[in-house]
């Protein structure tokens, strides 16, 4: 899963990419609140939302897009980048 500033969901698309990734949900207009970023409430005293991109993948692929968005971090960290893995026991 990866939390995003809805600016930079072209650099994510790209990094998507580069992992070899072709199949993806997206849930636009995510809202939250980081520990390092201005919340994204979509409000008056707070703007902006974020996009989350959900994948599951190979582990292989899945380190490969880990890797990508630490680079993405490091390139764009003000815009707000943050991934999460974790295992899937099934999928139907």
């Amino acid at each position: 899963m990866i939390v995003h500033n809805v600016s930079i969901d072209n650099d994510v698309n790209e990094a998507l990419e580069s992992a070899g990734i072709h199949y993806y949900t997206k849930f636009t207009d995510t809202l939250g609140r980081g520990e390092l970023s201005e919340p994204h409430l979509n409000t008056e005293v707070w703007p902006g939302v974020n996009t989350g991109t959900f994948v599951v993948t190979d582990d292989a692929k899945a380190k490969a897009l880990m890797d990508a968005v630490r680079k993405l971090r490091e390139k764009l960290a003000t815009e707000g980048v943050k991934a999460f893995m974790w295992q899937i026991e099934e999928v139907t």
